[in-house]
Parts: structure tokens; C-alpha cells; sequence
């Protein structure tokens, strides 16, 4: 007696990379979603072992599409720094985020807060910081916490002479600063506000045209002393 043995096809399970809605952040939440996912990609652009993304599917469960969170900009140590199209854990030798901010506001408070912060926790994300850029619920409106043995606890802020709240984060070596309501990355080590490439481009440029104007003014005196019979080099 034959036995026939029905083949059926196991359907490869499906991590989506976008799920259709549209962003529910406004232009200010944009805005600085958009600076600090910039801002680390180019401070970060020579680590070949630093990952930087933002609004990124993360799964952290394989075979399960639903274990699923979204980050509004988060960093990973000891992953290659490569384009993905979502970040799947055991792909990359089950490495989790290391750091996570969250650009916040009341319509997102409750994830954020709430179901986000656990699974973060959960993940084993060392740093977790929320930004309210425009201070509808959190005050004061930038507040960092640390993973210690499984729980988050609040890192303490630092407010300099000028009123600037300044956090430190050790995970990235550097420190988050607010100042009138505007959130910024700070480099204490070189004493430099970290810039998107667009801002990097333009402070160049600026840096240019203010050394050639320097030297077209310079020119025009040394003309102008020769004609006074002046050698300018002996000045």
C-alpha cells in the first residue's frame, strides 16, 4: 500500500517595512526627528560599527511580525553601519538599540510613556530620552532614563549660567541640550554643537566666503598703501 504524502508550501512570514499610515508627527516633531537622525549619522559617518536610524521598523522576535516597535531615532554598537530597509534582532546577532530618543507630544504620550518605555526596558536599551519640543506635557521638556539592572531610572539634568538644561548621555558620549525650547547634541570634548550635513555645508561655506572677503579687504589696503608710497610688508 502506497502512501501519498501532500506537499504544502509553508508561506514565508512577512516582516512589513512600512505599515501604509501616514507619519503622525507634526512639522516642529519632524523637524527635529529629522536633525537628530543627521546630526548622529554624521558624527557617527567614520564608526563602521555604529548604526544610526530613525523612524525604522524594529522586529525583535522572530516569526512574530507584531513584536514590533518603531523608534523615532535610535543608535546601535557593534552592528555594521549599512542601509536597511527594518531592523530584524537576529539578524544582527540579537543586538538591541543602545540608545532611543523619542521626539514626544500629547498624541503620542501614551505610547511613549507606556507601552514603548516597556518594551525598551524589555529590549535592554540602555538610554532612553524623550523631547517635547513643544512642551505640551513634559516639563521639563527634555528628560533622559538609564537601564539599571532591568528598570529605567531618570538621569540627572544639569542647568547651566545661561539656563540651558544639559543631560549627559554615557551610551553616546555626549550630551543633549535645551535651550529656549530648542534641543541640540553637544560634543563637550570639542566644545561643539553637532550640525546636520546641511547645516555643516553652510557653516563651510559661510566659514569661506567670511575667509575670502578677509582677504579681498586685505588686498584692497595693500593697494591702497602702495599708492601711498607704503611697502605694506613692512607694517
Amino acid at each position: 500500500m502506497t502512501v501519498s504524502i501532500e506537499y504544502i508550501p509553508i508561506t514565508p512570514i512577512e516582516y512589513p517595512d512600512e505599515d501604509g499610515k501616514p507619519m503622525a508627527e507634526g512639522d516642529i516633531q519632524c523637524s527635529y526627528l529629522s536633525y537628530a537622525r543627521s546630526a548622529l549619522k554624521l558624527y557617527f559617518q567614520s564608526r563602521s560599527d555604529v548604526y544610526v536610524a530613525g523612524n525604522l521598523f524594529i522586529y525583535y522576535e522572530e516569526g512574530n511580525p507584531e513584536g514590533v516597535v518603531a523608534p523615532d531615532v535610535f543608535v546601535v554598537f557593534g552592528v555594521k553601519n549599512r542601509q536597511r530597509r527594518s531592523y530584524k534582532t537576529w539578524e544582527e546577532n540579537n543586538k538591541n538599540p543602545d540608545f532611543v530618543l523619542e521626539i514626544t507630544s500629547k498624541a503620542t504620550r501614551s505610547k511613549d510613556q507606556g507601552a514603548k518605555k516597556g518594551i525598551y526596558a524589555f529590549l535592554g536599551v540602555r538610554e532612553y530620552f524623550q523631547y517635547d519640543p513643544t512642551g505640551d506635557y513634559l516639563t521639563p521638556q527634555l528628560q533622559g532614563l538609564r537601564l539599571v539592572e532591568g528598570n529605567y531610572f531618570p538621569i540627572a539634568s544639569n542647568t547651566l549660567e545661561d539656563g540651558t538644561v544639559s543631560l549627559a548621555s554615557e551610551v553616546l558620549g555626549l550630551e543633549l541640550r535645551v535651550k529656549s525650547g530648542d534641543m541640540r547634541f553637544y560634543d563637550a570634548a570639542t566644545g561643539k554643537t553637532l550640525l546636520t550635513y546641511e547645516e555643516e555645508a553652510a557653516a563651510r561655506q559661510a566659514a569661506e566666503k567670511a575667509k575670502q572677503q578677509a582677504e579681498e579687504r586685505a588686498q584692497k589696503l595693500a593697494a591702497k598703501l602702495r599708492e601711498l608710497n607704503i611697502d605694506p610688508d613692512a607694517l
